[in-house]
Parts: structure tokens; sequence; C-alpha cells
């Protein structure tokens, strides 16, 4: 999957946001995107009125409150092309810490059919019109927002204890608390300022990402696209040790990286505390 968080009220990038979401439609085979939830909260079929009503919710700029956009292959199933959209006022009286937040999922078919090259180019494509604050994209055990509670943990707990490389993506829960921190590092890991000045900058990051493969790509308006490799890494832990510049990135990303605050935490955001620390262990 591939996501972003932009620290700025949604009435200043939803133009942008509507273009990347056209960008991921031209790249996705037609017919990908069936269903969205509706204003009432349901999930109904995407016709030509559906599209117009999301276009509205993120074009819009008059009045306040947050937008929502869920668009998915399926109604009942998920982990294939999915888009995700959260746009966020930063003095909501609501949210912790709000970002506007857009995401975007593709089945694994999808990176090994066109290539990790292709999907590079895209994720730029992507983000090439947002002033993120960051972003990443990652193999990542995707579902819907409200149907994590069906899942088997056991399963899911096992898979990302052994595979570090995966991500376990929550665009709606950030999107209320993320604000301008990061989360782990991962194969794409796109900074924005005030991110990026907080890290260094780019020669701080050169510095630090000095392993074969690493490439940094300056973008236009104070950006950077880190790449860990050439492709994204499982990081299967039954078979190799953390890489180097995995470990490298998160040390320089967990000053600032986001964390639940408080003496009772509950089980749930201490484990997610860990484990977006999990290349530092």
């Amino acid at each position: 999957m591939i996501a972003f968080f932009i620290h700025r009220d949604h009435s200043e990038v939803g133009p942008a946001i509507w273009r990347s979401i056209q960008t991921y439609l031209r790249a996705i085979p037609p017919g990908s995107l069936n269903w969205y939830t509706s204003a009432d909260g349901d999930m109904v079929p995407l016709d030509d009125e559906g599209w117009e009503h999301n276009r509205h919710v993120v074009i819009e700029r008059i009045g306040g409150g947050s937008r929502t956009v869920e668009l998915r292959e399926s109604p009942s199933e998920t982990g294939s092309y999915q888009v995700e959209y959260y746009g966020r006022r930063l003095d909501s009286p609501i949210h912790d810490a709000p970002a506007t937040t857009l995401s975007f999922t593709f089945p694994t078919e999808y990176l090994l059919e066109h290539g990790a090259v292709q999907l590079r180019a895209l994720a730029l494509e992507l983000a090439h019109e947002l002033p993120f604050n960051f972003g990443y994209a990652s193999f990542a055990i995707v579902s819907s927002r409200g149907s994590w509670a069906s899942a088997d943990w056991n399963q899911v707990e096992s898979l990302l204890t052994r595979y570090l490389g995966l991500d376990i993506p929550n665009a709606g829960e950030f999107s209320s608390r993320l604000g301008k921190h990061a989360l782990s590092a991962s194969w794409l890991t796109f900074l924005g300022e005030p991110l990026l000045g907080s890290v260094g900058g780019i020669n701080t990051l050169r510095n630090a990402l000095s392993f074969p493969g690493v490439s940094l790509l300056p973008m236009e308006r104070d950006r950077l696209l880190v790449t860990l490799g050439e492709w994204p890494d499982p990081v299967d832990t039954e078979k190799t040790v953390v890489p180097p510049q995995h470990r490298a990135l998160a040390r320089l990303l967990e000053p600032f990286t986001f964390k639940y605050e408080g003496q009772e935490l509950i089980p749930y955001e201490s484990d997610l505390n860990q484990w977006l620390r999990r290349f530092l262990h």
C-alpha cells in the first residue's frame, strides 16, 4: 500500500487529492473500484452519481468538519484495490493531532506484474502535488476501517512477528492522531517539511543511509523520497536480520515517530508503540 499524511486543512489540498485519486484510477485495471461509503455510512455501488458525490466531498471547500472517501473493489472483501481519504481540519476539536490522509492499496499481483520500478514511479506520480509531511509504501496486511474486529489476530500477530517489513495500516486512526509525526521506516519513505528538517535534512539522511541500493530523490517544494532497496523487503526474521538501512532510517525517525503517551496505556497502545519501533530492537 501507499499512504500520505498531510499536515494541512482539507480545504487547502482537495484538488490535489482528487488529481492523485484520478492518477490511481488510470493505473489500475478498469472497473477495479465498485463500491463506496455513502453519506449515511453504508457501502453502496459506485456509479456515475457516486463518483460525482465523492468528487464533491473531496473538492468542496465550503464548510467545516471532516471529509471521508472510501472506495473499494468489493463490499465485503479487502486486500485488493482500495482508496481511503480522510480530510481533516487542523483546528478540529474532536481529533487529537489531525493530518489529512490519503492511502492507496494494490494487490501483491500488481507488484509482480508491473515490477518495483513502475510501482515506485507511480508512487512518485501519486505524490507529485501533495504537500505531505510523511508518506510510505510497504507490503501490508490490509483491512478496511471497522473490519479488523473479525480478523484472526493470532495469525496477524504471527505474521507481523516474523515479517517486520509488513505494515498494518490504519489510515482513519492515524488521520486523527499522527499530526506532524512519522511512522516506521519503509521501502519507500516520503519526507516533507517540517519532518524533513527535523531529521536533519537531505545531507544528514545521505550520510546515515550510505548503503548499497539506497537512493535519495529530492522532490519539489522541500520534499524527499528515500528508497531502501530495489524491491520492497518483507524482512523475514527466520531467514535474515534487520537490514542496516532500515535500522538507520528508523533511528533517525525515532524521536519523531508517533507514540501513545500516558502512564496507563491499554495493551493495544503499548503494542503499537513497540511495533512502530520494531527495526530498532
